[in-house]
């Protein structure tokens, strides 16, 4: 079928009608652009001047100040006490790391609840508190702490828990005390004694032989205060003294001889025999008077403990890098409800025998202070009945290489080494 174009012309009224529509879309065109141009614009300044309002807000608002002012944690840090802060609800806001050892602090959470209820009163009325608490020690047992505790208000919202732990502190007076009451009643009991004994020997001026035998008493009694302070000043001594200070290579083998000596006239006149046994040539860093005094201690404890004719070994050996001093008797042995406590200042199993024996109680105790300051310990094995076994164990010198102490030329080095001498 064959196609006829239509042509419209200038003036035509066709042409017209298209000219006219062709324009009225173009400036509607025109119109919705303007539109959002001015649209497009004004979103633009209006976030631009949200912007400078915020900006303008933020320098006129200052944030809020924090919890914990600054420099605070860091102090915490290095305080010797143990520090907590709580805020307003109670909660732990920062803690140090002694808080944490001593168990005060679990979670966010403050456990004693004798620290929570002073806080809660500094608190309400601003006042700062300090009070001496007993804090258990765990959740379980009864074992405690004496701590030393300063509540303070820390700003308008926090509160400063510091607990001091006295503890140790505590017992360290307990045992001066009973320290100074023990040496007093030791004191008393020989100095009353004598002072008895002389009355008797005036009341009995015409008795010969009354005058011996009350004679004879003071003596033992004198001997007795001798003894007694003899071993308070050795103990004063070892404790004051740090024998490592100017340490020198003792000898266990002439320590063992010094100590026999030291027993020899008692041991005879009741038939004991002293026996020396083990390794030759041991040596051990530390102080010859104070091991001298330990070993010594030892040994006449055996001797006094131990029947007559009955044996006391005294042996030296090396196990590892450590020297052992045993003393072995015979004896009467130790209960084993004693054995924890015989190291202890003035404790005696058997206060009787000491007193026959002139024993002060502090032998034992200065073994102990004397091993410990020497590196080493003291141990006891003990059968009621059967005897008892002390060990003294120390650490064993180092002696320096022979060609460290002695150096040689290399004149001397050819001289010396090789298939033989010349």
């Amino acid at each position: 079928m064959p196609v006829h174009l239509a042509f419209e012309t200038p003036g035509s009224p066709a042409y017209s009608d298209r000219v006219a529509i062709f324009v009225a879309s173009a400036l509607h065109i025109a119109a919705v652009s303007a539109s959002a141009l001015v649209a497009l614009g004004v979103g633009a300044a209006g976030g631009l001047a949200f912007r400078w309002s915020e900006r303008d807000r933020a320098k006129s608002d200052p944030s809020p100040e924090p919890l914990v002012p600054s420099g605070v944690a860091a102090v915490l840090q290095v305080l010797r006490s143990s520090a907590v802060l709580l805020d307003p609800s109670d909660a732990v806001v920062k803690a140090s790391p002694a808080a944490h050892a001593m168990g005060l602090v679990r979670g966010q959470r403050l456990v004693p609840e004798e620290l929570t209820g002073i806080a809660r009163q500094v608190r309400r009325d601003g006042e700062i508190r300090q009070v001496e608490l007993e804090l258990p020690r765990g959740p379980l047992g009864q074992d405690t702490l004496a701590v030393s505790v300063r509540v303070a208000p820390l700003g308008s919202q926090l509160v400063l828990v510091l607990v001091e732990d006295r503890t140790e502190a505590r017992r360290v007076d307990a045992v001066r005390r009973d320290f100074v009451a023990n040496v007093s009643h030791e004191l008393k009991t020989p100095v009353g004694a004598l002072a008895l004994l002389a009355e008797a020997v005036l009341s009995a001026s015409d008795d010969p032989d009354a005058v011996r035998r009350f004679a004879g008493r003071m003596q033992k009694e004198s001997h007795r205060l001798t003894n007694l302070v003899q071993d308070l000043i050795d103990l004063s001594r070892v404790q004051g003294d740090d024998p490592l200070t100017k340490a020198v290579p003792v000898d266990l083998g002439e320590v063992v001889s010094s100590a026999r000596e030291r027993v020899a006239e008692v041991a005879e006149a009741r038939s004991i025999e002293i026996v020396a046994a083990g390794t030759d040539g041991v040596a051990v860093l530390g102080d010859r008077g104070q091991l001298t005094t330990a070993v010594g201690n030892l040994v006449e404890n055996a001797v006094n403990y131990s029947p007559d004719r009955t044996k006391v070994v005294v042996s030296v050996r090396v196990e590892g890098e450590l020297a052992e001093v045993s003393v072995t008797d015979q004896g009467v042995g130790i209960p084993d409800q004693d054995l924890n406590r015989i190291f202890e200042r003035f404790y005696r199993v058997d206060p009787a025998r000491s007193r026959i024996t002139g024993g002060t109680g502090l032998g034992l105790a200065i073994v102990k202070h004397i091993a410990a300051t020497h590196g080493g310990d003291v141990s006891v094995w003990s059968v009621e009945g059967a005897g008892s076994t002390f060990t003294l164990r120390l650490p064993v010198a180092v002696q320096a290489p022979a060609a460290e102490l002695h150096p040689t030329t290399p004149a001397q080095q050819a001289i010396t080494t090789g298939s033989r001498t010349t």
